[in-house]
């Protein structure tokens, strides 16, 4: 899998080989994260990436998350996976500001 992580980063694009690899390695957490990337609901600010969710936007910094699944279960989401994945292709929204500014709780 490293491979392919470095691969994307190398070629940054998003090809049918990288999405069935991450489909079949992560399963529905790999289906969700492409889908976020495909959506454009991967958001970049100056001081974190947030992940628009189906109910909330979840702030991502390295290999932590705030949603539920990431603080109960304590293992990698697939807001992570996204932000993996857009981290590497660019395929993301990027803004000029920080989160912690426009954050609504």
């Amino acid at each position: 899998m490293r491979e392919i992580w470095e691969t994307i980063e190398q070629d940054q694009e998003l090809t049918e080989e990288f999405r069935t690899c991450i489909e079949r390695i992560y399963k529905d957490r790999g289906r969700k994260a492409l889908a976020a990337v495909d959506e454009r609901r991967v958001k970049r600010y100056l001081d974190f990436y947030v992940v628009v969710g189906h109910s909330n936007e979840y702030i991502v910094e390295g290999d932590f998350c705030t949603c539920s699944d990431f603080l109960f279960r304590g293992r990698e989401c697939w807001h992570i996976l996204a932000v993996r994945i857009a981290e590497r292709t660019g395929i993301y929204e990027s803004y000029d500001l920080w989160y912690q500014d426009v954050w609504k709780p």
